[in-house]
């Protein structure tokens, strides 16, 4: 795993900082986290995606994104757990993992413009 896949996975974890801000933020300082969450994420996002091919990168940031808010509404917001969710969230993880392993870690260069 090279650099640019820590930064999707960072980027994914700001992700759910974000969406999560957005359901809960409720005054002026949790409003300023949620959207430098956003900043951080959408950076991080884009410039992995210089790098790194772009649809497998959005398809691993949005999978990790989505499953970590799942799993944060169930550990810290009383989400009603559910069997079905969690194989639902494994069987996306699995597919993220597989999009990761069959794409080859090939960093482009000179893609900057």
């Amino acid at each position: 795993m090279n650099k640019y896949w820590i930064q999707v996975i960072i980027a994914a974890v700001f992700e759910v900082f974000w969406v999560i801000g957005l359901k809960h933020a409720y005054d002026f300082w949790t409003w300023t986290g949620t959207v430098i969450a956003i900043i951080i994420s959408f950076y991080g996002l884009i410039m992995a995606g210089k790098k790194l091919p772009v649809g497998t990168v959005y398809a691993v940031f949005v999978g990790l994104g989505t499953a970590g808010t799942v799993i944060s509404e169930i550990l810290f917001f009383d989400e009603p757990f559910k069997i079905s969710k969690i194989l639902l969230i494994l069987l996306l993880l699995a597919g993220v993992i597989g999009l990761k392993l069959v794409t080859e870690d090939d960093v482009q260069e000179g893609a900057e413009s």
